[in-house]
């Protein structure tokens, strides 16, 4: 078994869409990002990559390649779970926090757990998307950007 941890934070800006867990979110401004800016999916890939001792995000797919450049990062994900299912690894199980103040997220996680699901090709109860809030501190809870925390559990 093999445990690992990821987390990402990106700032809000207007003219972007909002992607979060490979889903568009309504709201007035999105994540900025080389690639979509899905926070969410940025923590989950460092944390199946942390797991399987195959490095990051950064290195797998550097901002300073211009492929990547708004690139879905659900597609980031499918090609991350590749590398770790042929490294030998199996999923087990995907645990993700994301900390917005705005906008509200609940309506929108059984859609972001159903396309984690599918790029990792596992059941959908195998992964949990729980969205908070900071209560007003800090930078999610001013409003300037969003954060995500994965843990994720191999075998």
């Amino acid at each position: 078994m093999r445990i690992g941890q990821g987390f990402d934070a990106h700032t809000l800006v207007t003219g972007r869409r909002l992607m979060l867990g490979g889903t568009e979110v309504p709201y007035d401004r999105g994540l900025a990002g080389h690639s979509d800016g899905d926070a969410l999916l940025h923590a989950i890939i460092d944390a199946l990559l942390g797991a399987a001792s195959l490095g990051d995000i950064g290195r797998m797919f550097p901002s300073r390649d211009e492929r990547w450049r708004d690139a879905a990062s659900v597609d980031l994900l499918a090609a991350a779970a590749r590398r770790v299912r042929d490294a030998g690894y199996r999923f087990v199980t995907v645990d993700a926090t994301v900390v917005a103040e705005q906008p509200r997220l609940e309506p929108y996680v059984d859609r972001m757990r159903e396309c984690i699901a599918r790029a990792l090709e596992i059941d959908i109860s195998a992964v949990s998307v729980k969205p908070k809030t900071s209560d007003g501190m800090g930078f999610a809870g001013r409003g300037e950007g969003i954060a995500a925390f994965a843990g994720v559990l191999l075998e």
